[in-house]
């Protein structure tokens, strides 16, 4: 045996068990993977936000491994399911979206997914490509396929027709019209978190109804956000965005819990499971301060999406400033009124996503003002000069007082 294919065989085992929930169907698929013809792996974006954060990353990271042995990834632009929505988790029906945000969301989306993934092994379809096309008749047979029954099993459809919560029509159509594109683009195997588990196994379902082998599916753990607690996500504010400046990647990644460390670094980077259990285990004894394996995991992260030059300035600038109490030096200039209420004030200057945001910024005393606490959320700032407010830990704003 040469040595390429002992190193083929570890590629693919590392492929099927680092980083992964679950294989459907593992044996098939490790062979696959291994055999003569280049699989077609097939990633469904449903771009209902334009931006991605590290959670999306260790997908792309996966897809990526898929490419070192040869195989070609397929990215589904969901210009149609995007705008219904994906129900998946949800509790409430989504607002449908236009195609003009859908176009905007979907290529914002691509710039960043290219910053991981290789463009020389990938392919671009849109779902219009084969939807525009699709006639009643299509649909009707589309949906002959897939009881109301199976749908119902979908803990979140389940739930919420228990509860008496509206499930549209649209909603039940998503998971099948996401299904076809398996069809459509003869995909070997599609990739996913686990939240999208129940929507791959229909993909399955459709292909074999069509006549196809049914993909394999390999499915990869939810990354926890900054908070410790629940999945990243923007909506959240507890993410990491693969475009966000290296000075705030590294702030935020050294802002997380102790706690997920672990998860971290065998979901976003390459250091060995062994060596990453050494390090959580010096650092549970006491031998390491928790605050140097996070340094490691940020350079790693920010080398990674923006080069080591940069990981090296961002580790600088976060020390300046959170160990030298020192203020950064881009803090972004904003004009404002001389007079303003505080709340008004943070969240006009973006420091507060709300009003009730900013007034649990001050409740919790993360508001200052040229580093005096303010308490009072009734208060207003009365500004004779420029001053920088700050809210939370590591989000500043310049006030400039208009004339």
């Amino acid at each position: 045996m040469t040595n390429e294919v002992i190193d083929r065989e570890a590629a693919a085992e590392r492929l099927l068990s680092r980083s992964v929930a679950e294989v459907i169907v593992r044996d098939d698929l490790k062979k696959k993977l291994l055999g003569p013809r280049p699989l077609r792996i097939k990633l469904g974006v449903d771009p209902t936000r334009p931006d991605i954060h590290l959670g999306h990353l260790v997908c792309f990271r996966k897809l990526r491994e898929f490419q070192a042995l040869g195989h070609k990834v397929v990215v589904i632009i969901g210009d149609w399911t995007a705008r219904i929505g994906d129900p998946s988790g949800r509790s409430v029906q989504r607002q449908m979206m236009t195609a003009e945000e859908v176009e905007h969301n979907a290529q914002t989306y691509l710039d960043q997914f290219f910053k991981v993934v290789d463009t020389a092994q990938a392919e671009i379809f849109k779902q219009s490509t084969w939807f525009e096309d699709f006639s009643l008749t299509d649909v009707i047979s589309l949906t002959s396929k897939y009881t109301v029954a199976r749908m119902l099993e979908r803990e979140d459809f389940a739930i919420r027709y228990s509860q008496g919560s509206p499930i549209a029509i649209t909603e039940l159509l998503y998971p099948l019209l996401q299904a076809y594109d398996s069809v459509a683009i003869k995909a070997d195997v599609e990739i996913g978190g686990t939240d999208q588990t129940f929507n791959l196994l229909v993909g399955r379902d459709i292909q074999r109804d069509f006549g196809l082998e049914p993909q394999n599916i390999l499915t990869l753990p939810i990354l926890v956000g900054t908070d410790g607690v629940q999945k990243m996500s923007k909506s959240l504010d507890n993410y990491i965005g693969v475009n966000e400046s290296p000075n705030e990647m590294y702030g935020k990644l050294m802002s997380i819990p102790d706690s997920a460390i672990g998860d971290y670094f065998r979901l976003l980077t390459d250091v060995p499971l062994e060596e990453i259990d050494q390090m959580l285990a010096a650092a549970a004894a006491g031998e390491v301060n928790p605050r140097d394996l996070k340094d490691r995991l940020a350079v790693q992260i920010v080398t990674g999406l923006h080069d080591a030059g940069a990981a090296e300035e961002a580790r600088n600038e976060f020390d300046r400033v959170f160990r030298q109490h020192a203020l950064p030096d881009d803090i972004e200039e904003v004009d404002v009124a001389r007079e303003t209420p505080l709340i008004s004030l943070l969240v006009e200057t973006g420091l507060a996503r709300s009003r009730n945001d900013a007034r649990q910024l001050i409740n919790g005393g993360g508001v200052r003002l040229d580093g005096e606490k303010l308490i009072d959320p009734e208060a207003s700032v009365v500004l004779t000069e420029a001053a920088v407010l700050q809210a939370g830990k590591r989000r500043w704003r310049r006030l400039i007082p208009r004339d």
